[in-house]
């Protein structure tokens, strides 16, 4: 793959992440929205929005999701369909680097727009051992399970890469897909399971997963990566606070990391369009002034 380089990178294509993208693209930078799909997150499953400014008549969240991409389009930010994989700091260029499968960018700034929280399982156990064998970041975490046996629950890329992540460090890494279906070429070393799972178990911290049929898999890691990575995941993975499961900001939609920024429901509070279009407004003006300031320095 080719490294392509754009001033910002906006992760996520709803009223947040397209508005961001708006405002920095007119102020003079290069914008790059990568996305699952324009017509996909919980706006696309509104049959009628009516309490939104502008429109005489009640509108769908998918039509008000293909006309923002469209007048992006139209002023120039490039609108990349894939799921988004993984966020890190660039060794070699001072700002970010971020991957789907087919592409790679080099950006110096990123606004986290993808959504709201990370998806979580009702299976005993998960809750009880989170911070004790259970995780939602391998980058962060696959330091500690050296040579040790650990399992992703996820059946898509995002699970797929999670799992890619510890297989240098883990003895053993299976993937459990929890009776769903892969949605995902797994690696030949990564070992798969297809059960559904009825408890994570163990004493003080995780030591094995059950599943439905009464089988056992011994482990001392488990993994969660259920459908695509949303901007609380990134935002972990980055070294961005949280508060709870909503990404910290400042009035200016800026985290506590340099260049990184986040608006919409990743945020939190009120989550309504009209919210979203502000926050993504304020991110983008924000993103525009980071990336300038960083041209002036130099």
């Amino acid at each position: 793959m080719t490294m392509e380089k754009t001033d910002l990178l906006v992760i996520g294509a709803g009223p947040a992440g397209i508005s961001a993208a708006l405002y920095a693209r007119r102020g003079g930078l290069s914008v790059t929205v990568v996305t699952k799909g324009i017509e996909t997150g919980g706006l696309s499953k509104a049959e009628k929005i009516e309490n939104y400014y502008g429109f005489a008549e009640p509108i769908s969240g998918k039509e008000l999701l293909r006309r923002g991409a469209a007048g992006a389009r139209r002023l120039g930010v490039e609108i990349v369909e894939e799921e988004l994989l993984a966020l890190s700091f660039n060794d070699t260029f001072d700002g970010f680097k971020a991957a789907s499968r087919q592409h790679e960018w080099e950006a110096s700034a990123v606004v986290l727009a993808a959504g709201a929280s990370r998806r979580t399982l009702p299976i005993p156990g998960i809750a009880e051992f989170e911070g004790k064998g259970v995780s939602y970041c391998a980058i962060c975490d696959a330091f500690f399970y050296r040579g040790k046996k650990v399992a992703v629950i996820g059946s898509g890329e995002y699970a797929v890469h999670e799992a890619q992540v510890l297989l240098p460090h883990a003895e053993m890494v299976t993937l459990l897909t929890n009776g769903e279906p892969l949605t995902a070429e797994v690696p030949d070393d990564v070992a798969v399971c297809d059960g559904k799972i009825a408890a994570a178990e163990g004493a003080g911290r995780v030591e094995r997963v059950r599943f439905a049929d009464g089988e056992v898999l011994p482990l001392d890691g488990l993994f969660l990566a259920i459908g695509t990575a949303g901007s609380s995941e990134l935002a972990r993975k980055i070294g961005a606070m949280l508060d709870g499961a909503d990404v910290k900001v400042d009035v200016h939609q800026a985290t506590n990391v340099p260049g990184l920024f986040a608006a919409g429901d990743c945020t939190g509070g009120l989550l309504q369009v009209a919210k979203a279009v502000h926050e993504g407004a304020e991110a983008g003006l924000s993103a525009l002034r980071y990336v300038r300031s960083k041209r002036n320095a130099k």
